[in-house]
């Protein structure tokens, strides 16, 4: 699909020139009638590639776009020639994206002359809590890789990237995060969690898989694993979230607070942002970057706020015993699992790998010198360790049954 720049006092460089006619509209789930790509050479010259109705036309920078990719001259020359450079070069710095990385990687996608199985696809998958935003490469045995609390499914690109040569990867924004929808009645708990994802398995064709989380979406696995044990082959936990031990002094208080107050903007985005540039250790760079503007796209949305409210609400209300309680549960728990923790973690503390231990002597454990998001604080690491637990699982046989198909329904709401 031809794509024919406006007049510039510039030439449009022949590698953005390159890419922009090589776009492919059918790679991407375009939501927006308009999508606006800034494409920006490192201190210098911007061009905007326009996608209207799936027509791409390359125009001067004008307004705010929604996504921004920064490199120098040689690296838009070398992601031309080999798209599978792109991903490579923004793990090295070389490549900056900025605002919407959904908007950003799918134009690398739409743009790529890759027609193997390792292309990046985006599609959206119908389930009982609204349509799922999925991204998915590779082909093989299947892995289901989950972000965690205020993240997307951008959070597990170099767990793509790393992996997709061996295996099919499916990563996915939550109901609530990203580009997904955002039901205001739903529970968000790990309950409602698991059985969207399950919806999501039914809706993608497919029977079992890997499955890994970090953080939130590691306490979702395992309710997974725990609730229909028939569809994982094995769990990576990535610094999971789990149900706390101790006291919640808090809980009184937690019980009564309501998530719809999240449909209110209380505090201006400016403080917002200035709060999670301070949480957050180098956010004005790569990752860390990146992270802060994928949770502020949604969070600065009257449902995405309200999605993210009763998410850490339902982690802080998650009971650890009694006859439902999670760390009650949890020895029944069958799939191969393993723990990869960091040491720098601030907030899950590294003890819970004894816990974890204890209740699932079966599982293994792997501790790095990284902070909350190991796949992208230590990829090598984790993708080797993650690769080798998926090895000693091979795929499961037999179909969907017809039991699982009638399941009963968790409670959920449509958008």
């Amino acid at each position: 699909m031809s794509a024919t720049p406006k007049r510039s006092s510039e030439r449009v460089p022949e590698a953005i020139q390159t890419l922009a006619d090589r776009y492919e509209h059918h790679v991407v789930d375009a939501r927006r009638r308009v999508t606006r790509v800034r494409l920006a050479l490192s201190g210098g010259s911007s061009w905007d590639a326009v996608i209207t109705d799936g027509e791409l036309t390359l125009a001067p920078p004008d307004g705010e776009p929604d996504a921004v990719l920064t490199a120098n001259a040689q690296t838009w020359r070398r992601v031309a020639a080999d798209i599978r450079h792109g991903m490579e070069a923004y793990n090295a710095g070389r490549l900056t994206m900025r605002r919407n990385l959904h908007d950003g990687v799918g134009f690398l996608a739409a743009t790529s002359s890759d027609v193997g199985p390792e292309r990046l696809r985006f599609r959206r998958v119908a389930t009982r809590a609204g349509e799922l935003s999925v991204m998915e490469a590779g082909e093989g045995p299947p892995v289901l890789a989950v972000h965690g609390l205020g993240a997307t499914k951008g959070s597990f690109l170099p767990t793509l990237a790393a992996l997709a040569d061996d295996y099919r990867m499916v990563t996915v924004d939550l109901p609530g995060f990203g580009d997904s929808d955002k039901p205001l009645k739903a529970s968000y708990d790990a309950a409602f969690f698991a059985e969207t994802l399950t919806d999501l398995l039914d809706g993608l064709g497919v029977d079992s898989v890997h499955y890994v989380g970090n953080s939130l979406g590691g306490r979702i696995g395992l309710e997974i694993g725990l609730r229909h044990p028939e569809r994982v082959r094995s769990i990576g936990l990535l610094a999971p979230s789990l149900a706390w031990r101790r006291g919640r002094p808090l809980l009184p208080l937690v019980q009564i607070a309501r998530p719809e107050l999240g449909l209110l903007q209380l505090a201006p985005r400016t403080v917002v942002e200035g709060l999670m540039r301070r949480l957050i250790p180098d956010a004005r760079d790569g990752w860390a970057a990146i992270g802060v503007d994928e949770f502020l796209r949604a969070y600065l949305t009257p449902s995405g706020r309200a999605a993210f409210y009763a998410a850490a609400r339902q982690i802080y209300l998650d009971e650890p015993y009694g006859n439902e309680g999670f760390w009650t549960r949890l020895p029944s728990l069958q799939a191969d699992v393993l723990c990869i923790w960091g040491k720098q973690d601030k907030l899950v503390p590294i003890a819970f790998a004894r816990h974890v231990s204890n209740a699932l002597p079966h599982s293994q454990h792997l501790e790095l010198d990284c902070g909350h998001v190991p796949q992208v604080e230590r990829p090598d690491q984790t993708h080797a360790a993650l690769d080798q637990l998926f090895a000693r699982n091979p795929a499961r046989q037999g179909r969907i049954t017809a039991s699982r198909r009638t399941r009963t329904p968790p409670p959920v709401a449509a958008a």
